[in-house]
């Protein structure tokens, strides 16, 4: 059967027609307040009041472990990223003209993670804004306006960032300067998904030029998280990247979603493929909850930005931003959350492999560190997806008080993106009940 394509913000998400949810005072509140771009999760939203490492507790005193969340990535409330940020808070906080000692360690701090040449960093507020910048500097660079993304891909919500997230339309497609290739899919490639997807990467580049459009970037999630998450083999960007630059563009890694070590192998996604980006995007994960996002670029790329427009960011670069950023390094370094992701994410992989042994709905499990991507499939074939069962595992899990997300095009495959201080025993908690809600259907 057909499958049409969903919308990222439909997948999961509490249904505006559903009148006995409607009718909750709490919902009808939200709705009134924010009306038609509403966005709640769930078809019985959930009010939450507290979080502590992978824990969220609800109003009604009921807890959830979370395996949705990627914002608080070394954990919700980390005493350090807290305390950090209430200390800074009072005691300064103001716009980005002023120098300021704390911001300046930081940046420094995060170029230590960095490929040498992308020497300079920008800090915004928002991952959208990041990318917004991103695009900005990369047309200015290359002359060009083309831009290549994937399929599924979500960059942000600006005019110009959302013209290259197509998982954001619900009626409309991509402008005429954006090409969306196939996200790198064993189900697309098979055994050469470097190649194939190099090879898209060249057809979107004919295309662009014949559009009269060139090429500009070609941005991507390197864990592809929206198009359903989609990591190995590790190395096989490198050949996209490469045409994507011999046809004059540059490529932006967008490391909101992989980035800050939760890929397990490497800091960022990118450097799990053996590349080095022209501009690196982040977002999210930096500030544990706190609102920063950056980029990384090259002296000279922004010497050209500069000469022709002006830029600045009030609230980016804070200090109190600053310090929660610095936090959040000195917590991964720390509590080796990176060597912890890549090892309770091995453990997680395994229990999944096990159970898609024993399951022929369940696709094989996919991804690195704590990201992993699951299909929910019908009767074994990889080609078939099963969105609704899909739909009512995340409700199910969600009743048995496991939060966790769906992505894809279909809206068939479950995002398993937890903190990074998950331990084993919550990794078995997940596995354990994923397999419970599985076999009442």
């Amino acid at each position: 059967m057909a499958r049409s394509t969903r919308q990222i913000l439909d997948m999961n998400a509490f249904r505006a027609d559903d009148a006995e949810a409607k009718a909750r005072e709490t919902v009808k509140r939200r709705l009134a307040n924010t009306g038609a771009l509403s966005v709640l999760f769930y078809r019985e939203p959930i009010e939450m009041v507290s979080a502590e490492g992978a824990w969220m507790q609800a109003a009604n005193g009921e807890r959830y472990l979370d395996f949705y969340n990627n914002v608080p990535s070394v954990g919700h409330t980390h005493p350090k990223v807290v305390e950090a940020v209430t200390r800074q808070m009072g005691r300064l906080n103001i716009h980005s003209r002023y120098l300021n000692q704390v911001v300046d360690n930081y940046l420094e701090r995060l170029k230590e993670r960095l490929p040498d040449p992308l020497s300079n960093i920008v800090l915004t507020c928002t991952g959208s804004e990041a990318n917004d910048l991103a695009l900005r500097v990369a047309e200015a660079v290359t002359g060009a306006r083309g831009v290549i993304v994937t399929e599924t891909a979500y960059h942000g919500n600006t005019a110009a960032v959302t013209a290259i997230s197509p998982s954001a339309f619900k009626q409309a497609s991509p402008p005429a300067h954006v090409v969306a290739i196939p996200a790198p899919a064993p189900t697309r490639f098979e055994e050469d998904i470097a190649g194939g997807f190099a090879a898209s990467v060249e057809e979107a580049i004919a295309t662009l030029k014949g559009r009269g459009y060139g090429l500009s970037a070609f941005i991507c999630d390197s864990i592809f998280s929206s198009d359903g998450v989609f990591a190995d083999p590790a190395g096989f960007l490198r050949p996209a990247v490469e045409a994507a630059r011999a046809a004059g563009g540059v490529y932006i890694a967008d490391e909101v979603q992989p980035g800050f070590a939760r890929t397990g192998d490497a800091f960022w996604g990118f450097a799990r493929h053996g590349v080095e980006p022209d501009m690196v995007t982040m977002g999210k994960p930096m500030g544990n909850g706190f609102p920063m996002a950056g980029v990384a670029a090259k002296p000279e790329d922004l010497s050209r930005f500069s000469a022709a427009v002006g830029y600045f960011n009030t609230f980016g670069g804070n200090p109190v931003a600053a310090a929660a950023g610095a936090a959040v390094l000195s917590v991964i370094e720390e509590e080796r959350l990176q060597e912890n992701a890549r090892d309770v994410g091995s453990h997680l992989l395994s229990r999944l492999h096990d159970l898609a042994a024993r399951d022929a709905r369940v696709g094989t499990p996919r991804g690195a560190g704590l990201f992993i991507g699951l299909d929910l499939i019908e009767e074994g074939d990889a080609h078939r997806p099963d969105p609704e069962l899909a739909s009512r595992l995340i409700n199910g899990l969600k009743r048995e008080h496991v939060l966790i997300g769906a992505a894809g095009p279909y809206g068939h495959t479950l995002k398993i993106r937890p903190p990074l201080c998950l331990n084993r025993s919550e990794a078995d908690l997940f596995a354990d009940t994923l397999e419970r809600v599985l076999s009442e259907g």
